[in-house]
């Protein structure tokens, strides 16, 4: 078949490549900026989790008073997200974010400050993480609904990805300095998580994006009720609602209960808990990437769904473990695990959602994603105590893998997103 000298063969597009199609996200300004501010406040944040963790058993000798620490931390944020939710709608996110940081940089240094000089005990603990909490039932949903707006709508499952890949990162890279920082005391990490905080707060006074009020503004328990009424009338939302509490309630215990395997099932030191947070930090970013290189894509429900069962299925095993290397590498899967969970059920929550509902929807699944988090921590704590650490997570794991069973058979709409 013969052409004119003057037409032109349309070459197809080339597919985008592997690097770009991961980092998508950070060709936006904000994003970018946004994320690195996080990302050092989030390394900060991980270093005094270990060494408050440690803290904590160091003074009490015990699992339930780990369990309640991060009950009180999480208590606010069940309490009060749904309000934050409706504020995040109607005002500056970006400063309802600062004062969430401030809040938080004030608790890690007067924490730093009672340690250093010999004055703490385990009710200034648990006291500064219920303030903690406080700040973050207001900052979280300001941040969640803030993220959207920098990227286009196509980006945005890339975007949570890459948001759950500087989380994970830092999980892995904050126990690891916090094992280098706690040579010189626990203080040290509660100082450096203080001064970390200084760096977001510049990202986020630095960012472009403007506020734009809403038309009208109705009476705040009128407004929560439009979120609540929108969420109930969206089966899909109202299952991964749902699914997102007992992920956080029967999974996240393995993460709780580390120091307890490090100590007495490995009876290692503060460095053998460090590293196990390493191993289990790892594999998160590994399926964060997994996550942000897949993009938006066919089937993501079922494909979160079948992974979940993997999840539960891993945290048995690792309860069951008692060989060190194959628990840290049931560690490092579990956390690649989890992540893809989690970073898959938020895409599908903020993409279902419109903007003028963002903060409030996003709010209830927050309740949901964070509320089993405590409740979780307080509900294994305690059958700990009673029982064991790992009898209760192999438990927890057979539980979450049966839930996420029922979820792919009955579907209740993730099935077909």
């Amino acid at each position: 078949m013969s052409t004119s000298p003057t037409s032109e063969v349309v070459q197809p597009a080339a597919p985008p490549s592997f690097l770009h199609r991961t980092l998508a996200a950070f060709t936006y300004r904000d994003f970018r900026v946004l994320w690195f501010g996080a990302f050092t406040s989030t390394i900060g944040t991980w270093m005094q989790k270990v060494a408050q963790s440690w803290l904590v058993f160091d003074l009490t000798k015990s699992s339930f008073f780990l369990g309640l620490d991060d009950f009180l931390g999480q208590l606010p944020i069940l309490l009060l997200t749904l309000i934050g939710g409706v504020i995040a709608d109607r005002h500056d996110r970006r400063r309802l974010l600062l004062g969430s940081q401030y809040v938080q940089m004030t608790s890690a240094f007067v924490l730093a400050t009672l340690v250093f000089f010999g004055y703490v005990r385990i009710w200034h603990i648990l006291g500064l993480s219920f303030l903690t909490g406080l700040a973050q039932a207001f900052g979280g949903p300001a941040y969640q609904s803030l993220v959207p707006t920098l990227v286009a709508k196509k980006d945005l499952p890339n975007a949570i990805a890459l948001n759950s890949i500087q989380f994970n990162l830092a999980r892995v890279c904050g126990p690891l300095l916090a094992g280098a920082a706690l040579l010189f005391g626990t203080a040290a990490c509660f100082a450096l998580n203080g001064l970390s905080f200084i760096v977001v707060i510049v990202a986020l006074l630095s960012l472009h994006v403007k506020h734009i009020k809403p038309a009208e503004q109705k009476p705040i328990l009128h407004e929560l009720q439009g979120g609540l009424s929108y969420a109930r009338s969206q089966p899909a939302i109202l299952a991964l609602t749902v699914l997102a509490f007992l992920t956080t309630f029967l999974g996240l215990p393995l993460l709780t209960f580390l120091p307890v395997f490090a100590r007495e099932i490995f009876h290692g030191d503060v460095g053998v808990y460090t590293r196990m947070m390493a191993f289990s930090g790892a594999g998160a970013v590994v399926g964060a990437l997994v996550v942000a290189w897949l993009g938006k894509f066919k089937h993501m429900g079922l494909t979160q769904l079948v992974v979940q069962i993997v999840f539960g299925g891993l945290i048995v095993a690792f309860a069951m473990s008692r060989v060190w290397w194959l628990s840290c590498a049931l560690l490092f899967l579990g956390g690649a695990a989890l992540i893809v969970v989690f970073s898959m059920t938020a895409s599908l929550v903020q993409l279902a959602v419109p903007d003028h509902l963002r903060g409030r929807v996003v709010s209830i699944y927050m309740v949901a994603f964070r509320g089993g988090m405590p409740l979780g921590s307080l509900a294994a704590g305690y059958s700990a105590s009673m029982t064991s650490a790992p009898q209760v997570l192999a438990l927890n794991g057979a539980l979450l893998s049966v839930v996420a069973l029922y979820f792919l058979f009955r579907s209740h709409g993730i099935r077909t997103l």
